[in-house]
Protein backbone atom coordinates (compact mmCIF):
# COMPACT_ATOMS: atom_id res chain seq x y z
CA UNK A 1 0.00 0.00 0.00
CA UNK A 2 1.66 3.49 -0.93
CA UNK A 3 1.38 6.86 1.40
CA UNK A 4 -2.09 8.12 1.91
CA UNK A 5 -1.96 12.18 2.19
CA UNK A 6 -3.47 13.53 5.86
CA UNK A 7 -5.17 16.35 5.58
CA UNK A 8 -7.15 18.51 8.38
CA UNK A 9 -9.92 16.80 6.44
CA UNK A 10 -9.38 13.38 6.52
CA UNK A 11 -6.79 13.04 9.62
CA UNK A 12 -8.95 12.28 12.37
CA UNK A 13 -11.28 9.60 9.82
CA UNK A 14 -8.16 7.73 8.98
CA UNK A 15 -6.55 7.80 12.42
CA UNK A 16 -9.77 7.17 14.22
CA UNK A 17 -10.39 3.82 13.17
CA UNK A 18 -9.17 0.36 14.73
CA UNK A 19 -5.58 -0.90 13.67
CA UNK A 20 -2.62 0.88 13.47
CA UNK A 21 -1.95 3.93 11.64
CA UNK A 22 1.56 5.80 10.98
CA UNK A 23 1.94 9.81 10.54
CA UNK A 24 5.21 11.50 9.01
CA UNK A 25 5.29 14.74 9.30
CA UNK A 26 7.64 16.47 7.02
CA UNK A 27 7.87 19.44 4.78
CA UNK A 28 9.63 19.06 0.85
CA UNK A 29 12.29 22.05 2.06
CA UNK A 30 13.57 19.29 4.68
CA UNK A 31 16.00 16.55 3.46
CA UNK A 32 16.26 14.80 6.45
CA UNK A 33 12.51 14.25 5.89
CA UNK A 34 13.66 13.63 1.75
CA UNK A 35 16.19 10.87 3.14
CA UNK A 36 13.41 9.24 5.24
CA UNK A 37 10.65 9.48 2.59
CA UNK A 38 12.11 6.08 0.60
CA UNK A 39 12.07 4.34 3.79
CA UNK A 40 8.86 4.69 5.19
CA UNK A 41 7.68 4.25 1.43
CA UNK A 42 9.57 0.78 1.50
CA UNK A 43 7.83 -0.27 4.83
CA UNK A 44 4.70 0.93 3.45
CA UNK A 45 4.59 -2.05 0.62
CA UNK A 46 5.96 -4.52 3.49
CA UNK A 47 2.68 -3.99 5.67
CA UNK A 48 0.10 -3.84 3.77
CA UNK A 49 -2.21 -3.68 7.09
CA UNK A 50 -1.32 -0.81 8.55
CA UNK A 51 -2.00 2.86 6.89
CA UNK A 52 1.59 4.84 6.48
CA UNK A 53 -0.07 8.63 5.89
CA UNK A 54 2.01 11.82 5.74
CA UNK A 55 1.34 14.92 6.70
CA UNK A 56 3.22 17.76 4.50
CA UNK A 57 3.16 20.54 7.86
CA UNK A 58 3.90 23.47 5.02
CA UNK A 59 0.25 22.23 3.37
CA UNK A 60 -1.33 21.32 6.65
CA UNK A 61 -0.32 23.82 9.28
CA UNK A 62 -2.85 23.80 11.40
CA UNK A 63 -2.40 19.75 11.97
CA UNK A 64 1.39 20.98 12.89
CA UNK A 65 0.11 23.46 15.00
CA UNK A 66 -2.49 20.37 17.18
CA UNK A 67 -0.13 18.18 17.44
CA UNK A 68 2.77 20.86 18.59
CA UNK A 69 4.87 19.59 15.94
CA UNK A 70 8.16 21.41 16.32
CA UNK A 71 10.61 19.54 14.72
CA UNK A 72 10.58 17.65 11.51
CA UNK A 73 10.26 14.45 10.22
CA UNK A 74 8.05 13.46 13.23
CA UNK A 75 7.22 9.85 13.51
CA UNK A 76 3.89 9.82 15.83
CA UNK A 77 1.81 5.79 15.15
CA UNK A 78 -1.64 5.53 16.13
CA UNK A 79 -3.40 2.46 17.10
CA UNK A 80 -6.79 2.32 17.61
CA UNK A 81 -7.37 6.11 17.99
CA UNK A 82 -4.89 6.17 20.06
CA UNK A 83 -1.58 7.47 19.83
CA UNK A 84 0.94 5.45 21.16
CA UNK A 85 4.46 6.89 19.95
CA UNK A 86 5.45 10.37 18.74
CA UNK A 87 9.02 11.23 17.92
CA UNK A 88 10.90 13.94 15.85
CA UNK A 89 14.01 12.28 13.85
CA UNK A 90 14.19 10.08 10.68
CA UNK A 91 14.51 6.56 11.84
CA UNK A 92 16.77 4.30 10.16
CA UNK A 93 14.96 1.29 8.94
CA UNK A 94 15.48 -0.99 11.41
CA UNK A 95 14.26 1.13 13.70
CA UNK A 96 11.03 1.98 11.84
CA UNK A 97 10.39 -1.81 11.65
CA UNK A 98 11.34 -2.47 15.30
CA UNK A 99 8.73 0.60 16.24
CA UNK A 100 6.16 -1.11 13.64
CA UNK A 101 6.81 -4.92 16.05
CA UNK A 102 6.77 -2.76 19.31
CA UNK A 103 3.21 -1.03 18.45
CA UNK A 104 1.64 -4.18 17.03
CA UNK A 105 2.06 -6.18 20.71
CA UNK A 106 0.65 -3.43 22.66
CA UNK A 107 -2.37 -4.52 24.67
CA UNK A 108 -4.39 -2.25 23.93
CA UNK A 109 -6.96 -2.54 27.19
CA UNK A 110 -3.61 -2.30 29.13
CA UNK A 111 -2.86 1.21 27.18
CA UNK A 112 -6.05 2.55 27.68
CA UNK A 113 -6.76 1.55 31.45
CA UNK A 114 -3.12 3.28 31.82
CA UNK A 115 -4.22 6.26 30.31
CA UNK A 116 -7.63 6.37 31.65
CA UNK A 117 -5.53 6.63 35.02
CA UNK A 118 -3.18 8.94 33.72
CA UNK A 119 -6.15 11.33 32.77
CA UNK A 120 -7.30 10.94 36.02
Amino acid sequence: MATVELTSTNFDEVTGNDGIVLVDFWADWCGPCKRFAPVYERSSEKHQNIVFGKVDTEAQQELGAKFDIRSIPTIMAIRDGVIVFAQPGALPESALENLIEQVEALDMDDVRKQLAEHNH
